[in-house]
C-alpha cells in the first residue's frame, strides 16, 4: 500500500522537472507546452474517467483518477499554486 505521502512525493517530482526541465520528461514537456495544453489533457483525463465508470470497472476508474490528480498538479505547479491550497479549501469546507 502506498504511504500516505504519495501526493507530496509526486508534488516534488513535478516542482523538480518544472525547475530544472529534463528532456524526454513528460511533465517538462506540459510546462514547455503551456496552460492550454495542461487544461486539455485534464479535461481528457476527466472525460476517461467518466467513461471508465459508466463501465469499464473499478480499476480503470483509479487509474483514471490518478491521470487526472496528476494533471491537476502540473495546473497547480504552473499557475504558482499548491496542493496545500487545496487541501486548505477542503479543511475549511468542512470547518
Amino acid at each position: 500500500m502506498p504511504s500516505s505521502n504519495t501526493i507530496q512525493q509526486l508534488w516534488t517530482v513535478i516542482q523538480s522537472r518544472k525547475a530544472e526541465m529534463p528532456e524526454g520528461s513528460y511533465t517538462a514537456y506540459l510546462f514547455r507546452t503551456g496552460e492550454n495544453e495542461i487544461l486539455k489533457k485534464i479535461g481528457e483525463e476527466a472525460v476517461e474517467i467518466i467513461i471508465a465508470a459508466k463501465g469499464e470497472g473499478d480499476d480503470r476508474v483509479i487509474y483514471e483518477s490518478a491521470d487526472l490528480i496528476y494533471h491537476l498538479l502540473v495546473l497547480l505547479a504552473a499557475r504558482g499554486l499548491t496542493w496545500e491550497q487545496v487541501e486548505e479549501e477542503l479543511a475549511r469546507r468542512f470547518g
